[in-house]
């Protein structure tokens, strides 16, 4: 065997690559494979008897290591001692050739301790083959033997031998090999370009997250593209998200950057390209004033055309995914406390509401804000975010994160949209809605405890309660109200909550009774269907048994129904009028069930997921004023002007509508 010498030092080999992992020497070897033109890489492993991996061999089918060119591909591939390293390597203009010949070669140090070469190479009208060998411990030098005249096809076996390293893992190599050679696989599809592992085809579908096709005509010339858009879930190794111009002949002519990375948003893609446009295509820079003779360049309309589509529809495929992975940056910012502490009342809900709004628009319009940041950054610019909605100055918001990021014309202009519509508009709507809480039990109030107004329970506190249930409950959906029987009710919750349509059919003596008041809010968060059933009283009667009474048949109607009663619901019965009758009947029903610990709000009767409360208006103002008595200290409102006078109580339902605090109307299932 003939001993070669490589330029440089087996020490200095060893620093040049000492950042290359056992992975990235892997992938180096399969890249050597695709620049020899092949289209079949075979990774395979030897185990010892304990399992452990004592070799690995790769095998291609390309052209093979000509010794004419041997020295070419091993000798001077060093020229200094400078560090290779592997994650900021040259990216060409063309995928055929990954890098230099042999960059990765003498990388098997970091992982074994000999490299094998057995390649079979073309030499006129036969083909010869010969074996060249590396050692650890003489990276400086290689030998080769003589070659020999075979039958054998063209390619290459690289034998790694005496494995060093013991944290081996292929289902690590097979995820790392999706991400660096996927985009690359999907770019020779149709050539049927693969790699496999122990006669397994790598199935890099795995990182796919969306593929989609479609066909571009620019019709002034009839030109087409053929596109194939390709999302990735995972960032690739080493590619950038590109547009990959191919030619008729399924050739790839150019490959060049999407107008889309470094955006901080994890939108990793692929845009492959095929044309007849591409066959003859100067991707040179275009000179002023120059003319072609033939074929196309960057300054023919058909490919600004296809640059101009390909940008618009990239910038549709993002949003979607933007506003998806907003959710993702808010969980991040919560699991590192970035957010104020706010309370829970209705006032800090809306504050927290927007600025988690504010957060994800920007996050649509530049992600690159939100990269990068540690958890101090993150508290901070949260917080910051905060103070600047508290003081309206979104206007120098603008400025400053332009100085931060650099920001195209597209970028500028859809953040400074943004930062007109997310001023405090929504704060002053809340101050409204707020206001209108506190007008609205005003109104009540006067309905139920003025008897000039000659309220009833079915025109008056029966409408008032229908367009504000927020009272009894925030976030819920209203099923029913007043008119519909059980078995109508029974429809509309389970159309509701699963968006099946049923008979609902209930076999009970008190299926024809009416609920006043029957809402449902799903939690979903922790998977909780939490129910409210509410009978109103005329403000004249006072509640005793009989009242009582007719909310347990509800309960019983309820109790009855296996739809109603899966494991996720809990069910509030809540009895409400003007005062409690004098037999003292809900005052023993009170002290019965003081050992639940809610006898200051009512309740009468508990049995696992089911309650019953009793409660007279009283105690329903009174909830609401502990409730808001924050809001109405720091708003300072003044709630002597937000009471009117009225001569009817129906003078304060025909003003119902005005109220920016009315709910949604009951739900309706909508029937072709």
């Amino acid at each position: 065997m003939n001993v070669r010498k490589i330029q440089i030092t087996t020490k200095g080999i060893k620093k040049s690559l000492k950042k290359f992992t056992y992975l990235q020497s892997i992938a180096e070897y399969i890249w050597n494979g695709f620049d020899a033109k092949a289209t079949q890489v075979e990774v395979q492993t030897v185990h010892s008897e304990l399992d452990a991996i004592t070799e690995i061999q790769i095998t291609d089918n390309g052209y093979g290591i000509s010794i004419m060119e041997l020295e070419s591909k091993f000798t001077p591939f060093f020229e200094s001692e400078k560090q290779v390293d592997p994650a900021v390597r040259l990216r060409n203009a063309q995928s055929a050739t990954h890098g230099k010949n042999g960059i990765g070669r003498l990388t098997f140090h970091r992982f074994c301790s000999e490299a094998e070469w057995i390649t079979t190479y073309q030499d006129g009208a036969i083909n010869r083959k010969y074996k060249i060998s590396v050692k650890e411990d003489s990276l400086d030098s290689y030998g080769i033997d003589e070659p020999e005249t075979v039958e054998s096809e063209a390619g290459t076996k690289v034998i790694l031998k005496g494995i060093t390293y013991r944290d081996i893992n292929m289902t690590e190599i097979k995820k790392f090999l999706c991400k660096e050679f996927g985009w690359f696989l999907e770019l020779h599809a149709d050539k049927e370009f693969a790699i496999k592992i122990n006669g397994e085809r790598l199935d890099y579908s795995m990182i796919i997250g969306e593929i989609e096709y479609m066909n571009l005509r620019y019709n002034p010339t009839n030109a087409e593209f053929n596109v194939k858009y390709v999302r990735w879930d995972e960032k690739m190794n080493q590619e950038y998200s590109k547009y990959y111009f191919i030619d008729s002949e399924g050739n790839e002519k150019q490959k060049i950057n999407t107008s889309l990375n470094n955006k901080g948003d994890s939108f990793y893609h692929s845009i492959y390209i095929q044309s007849n446009v591409f066959n003859q295509f100067d991707f040179g820079e275009v000179i002023e004033g120059q003319q072609l003779l033939f074929g196309y360049s960057r300054d023919s309309e058909e490919y600004k055309f296809l640059m101009e589509s390909l940008n618009k529809y990239l910038r549709e495929k993002r949003k979607p995914f933007l506003i998806k992975y907003t959710d993702v940056i808010i969980e991040d910012f919560k699991a590192v406390k970035a957010f104020p502490e706010y309370g829970k009342n209705s006032w800090d809900e809306a504050r927290r509401e927007e600025l988690e709004n504010l957060i994800r628009e920007m996050y649509q319009v530049e992600p690159r804000i939100f990269s990068k940041l540690n958890v101090e950054q993150k508290k901070t610019f949260v917080r910051f975010l905060d103070l600047i909605m508290d003081a309206g100055e979104q206007e120098r918001l603008f400025d400053i994160l332009a100085g931060i990021v650099e920001l195209n014309n597209y970028e500028r202009a859809e953040l400074a949209d943004l930062l007109k519509t997310s001023r405090l508009s929504n704060i002053v709507k809340t101050i409204r809605l707020v206001q209108d809480r506190f007008k609205a039990v005003s109104d009540l109030q006067q309905i139920v405890y003025n008897e000039e107004l000659m309220a009833n329970e079915v025109n008056h506190v029966q409408k008032f309660i229908e367009k504000h249930y927020w009272i009894f409950g925030e976030q819920y959906h209203l099923v029913t109200a007043a008119e519909p029987k059980f078995e109508e009710a029974l429809r509309r919750y389970v159309h509701l909550l699963t968006g099946d349509l049923i008979e609902g059919h209930i076999d009970h003596p008190d299926k024809r009774k009416e609920m006043d008041i029957f809402m449902v809010r799903w939690d979903k968060q922790i998977d909780v269907v939490r129910n409210i059933v509410v009978e109103l009283k005329h403000p004249s009667i006072g509640l005793g048994k009989k009242q009582f009474d007719q909310v347990v048949n509800y309960l019983q109607v309820i109790l009855n129904q296996e739809e109603f009663n899966s494991s996720q619901m809990q069910w509030e019965f809540i009895l409400v009028g003007n005062k409690l009758d004098s037999t003292g009947y809900i005052e023993q029903l009170i002290e019965n069930a003081a050992n639940h610990g809610e006898s200051s709000r009512g309740l009468v009767f508990k049995t696992g997921k089911y309650k019953v409360y009793i409660k007279t208006w009283a105690d329903v103002f009174t909830e609401f004023e502990i409730k808001h008595k924050f809001l109405e200290e720091k708003l300072q409102l003044e709630r002597a002007r937000l009471s009117e006078r009225y001569g009817h109580a129906g003078e304060i339902i025909d003003k119902l509508e005005a109220n920016s605090a009315s709910m949604p109307e009951e739900y309706v299932i909508q029937r072709n």
